[in-house]
This record gives structure tokens, sequence and C-alpha cells, in this order.
């Protein structure tokens, strides 16, 4: 049950169109249900904004479609993630709405309508192998609302594939690196941007990758700032972390709207200009997107007055 769901059940309830009676037995499950093999917490999306999901490998098929067709009853979206087609098959048994999305390995029931998706979220991956993760990222984020732009097959053995999509890059608020192999591309990509970077380390590789873990040490090497790492092939730890970011409301004033916070005690205030002298107003905002990268965007916000003519 999600807040939208417990609103609406005591509106009914206050309305006369719902039995107290029947309101309980609704709310009866909360905060979780026992079903001897899996308790599950349907209380989750009222503390954290989404259901719980379905890890299911490691269940069995019956399992795994159990679980499916109680959180299916209690609320509009539910989510299974490393999925099989096997376990697929039981669960849409049981729920005849789920879906199977088969490169990102998921199941899915229900879905937020794209025109009510928040763009700002994208997803790279370096190679076609690491898809499947990169896909789980894409999913996650998407049943959480938001709108997800994807690069993908731009690797660090091609760089000139990356940089050809350094302007789409700058329009995410987020951004979500998928690699395997040595894991370098996610050290490059937070180097050209101000956003945010989510890197994943997968298991693509050969032997030396020993299983992702090369691509897990080398992100958490980086020498890039603006780097967090999930897990080896976590594409929906990204996927999630990636929508958390982006719903938080950008600090940055739109132009027009700057205002000047009061000084702190102790320290010396600036007066209003009087009448027919220069303003002391900042002025608008600079657009980070038009300002160009690295040292000249730097030197731009730090020195507005000695900008000259731009390379």
């Amino acid at each position: 049950m999600d807040p939208e769901s417990l609103r609406l059940l005591l509106e009914r309830v206050r309305d006369g169109v719902t039995a107290p009676a029947d309101a309980l037995e609704a709310l009866s499950v909360l905060p979780y249900e026992d079903l001897g093999f899996a308790t599950l917490d349907h209380h989750r999306a009222l503390r954290h904004g989404f259901p719980e999901v379905v890890f299911c490998q490691g269940k069995t098929p019956v399992q795994t479609a159990a679980i499916f067709e109680r959180l299916a009853a209690r609320g509009p979206i539910v989510l299974g993630t490393r999925a099989t087609p096997d376990v697929y098959d039981a669960v849409r048994a049981r729920v005849p709405a789920a879906q199977y999305h088969e490169l990102a390995r998921a199941i899915t029931v229900g879905a937020v309508p794209t025109e009510a998706r928040t763009p700002g979220v994208t997803v790279v991956s370096a190679g076609t192998a690491d898809l499947p993760v990169a896909e789980e990222a894409v999913l996650t984020a998407e049943l959480m609302g938001h709108t997800v732009e994807r690069i993908y097959d731009v690797g660090v053995a091609g760089l000139h594939r990356l940089l050809a999509r350094v302007e789409r890059l700058r329009q995410a608020r987020v951004v979500v690196v998928v690699a395997g192999m040595e894991g370098a591309l996610p050290s490059v990509v937070a180097g050209l941007l101000d956003a945010p970077v989510i890197a994943v380390p997968t298991s693509v590789g050969y032997g030396a990758n020993f299983g992702g873990l090369s691509a897990l040490l080398g992100m958490l090497n980086s020498c890039s700032s603006g780097i967090a790492v999930v897990n080896i092939d976590n594409g929906f730890g990204a996927g999630t972390m990636a929508a958390m970011i982006n719903r938080i409301p950008s600090p940055l004033p739109t132009p027009g709207s700057a205002s000047v916070s009061p000084a702190p005690p102790g320290s010396a205030s600036v007066s209003p200009a009087p009448p027919g002298s220069a303003s002391a107003s900042p002025g608008p905002v600079p657009d980070r997107r038009t300002m160009g990268t690295g040292e000249q965007r730097d030197k731009r916000l730090a020195f507005p007055d000695m900008q000259g003519p731009r390379d």
C-alpha cells in the first residue's frame, strides 16, 4: 500500500463508501504479511516511496509466484529482478498482468505512465555485454517514475564515441555508468560532468577481471570526484540511487528569483544601494551548460568580468 492508496481508503471511510470493518481488513497486513517462507513488507512503499522488490534468484518459481501474487494484490507496481523465463511462467500463471523483460532479466507488474515521469537520469554502458545490468538500472528508475536516456557501447577503447555524446550527457542530473573489464569509464565520465556519477562494475571480462572485482576496485580508486560505487552487477541498486537523487529538488535558483540571505550575526552587512547608483544585485544565474567545460567554465564562474572571447 502506497500513500495515495491509504489516503483514498481513509477518504472512502470518511464518506461512508467503505465500512470501517472492510478498511480494517485492508489494513490488517500492515506492516507485513507472513507467508511462512517469506515475510512481505507491505509497509515499505509508505516508508520508502517504492514497494518491496523481489530478488528472484535463489527462490523457487512457486515461491516467487506466491510473493508476486500477494504484492500485486496490495499495490499497483511490483518489480522482480534476476528472473529466468521459467520463473516468469510461474508468476504469469498467478498474475496474468506480469511482463517479462528479457534483457533486464526482470518481471514487472504495472508501470508509471511516460508523461508522468521526471527527466534527468542517463544510463551509460561501456559495452554491449554490460546491457543486462544497464537495462536493470533503466527499468528500475523508470518504475520509480523517471525518464531515462540511454547511451550504450561507448567504452574507453573508442573514446571518440563518448566525446561525441558529451552534450547529451550534460543534460542529466545524475548519470549511471556501467562497465566491466578494468572499469575505467566512470572516471572518464565524471571528469567531463558536474553531475553525480553512480558507477556499476560488472562481471564482464576475462580471468583477471575476477568476476567484476577488478572493475570494482578500479572504480573505488578513481581519481575523479563525484563518483559513488555500487556492488558488482547491481543495476537495481544504481537505478534506485539515481531515482532518489533525481527526485531531490534542484538547489539552483531560476533566473530572476535569486534572493540575498540575511548576513549571519557578527558579519559585515551590505546596505542597499541608494537610488540612482549601480545595483549590487548578483544578476541572473549563469547557465552552466553554455559556459564551456573544465578550466574555461571555472574561470568564467570565478571571474565573470574577465571572460573574454570563448575558445
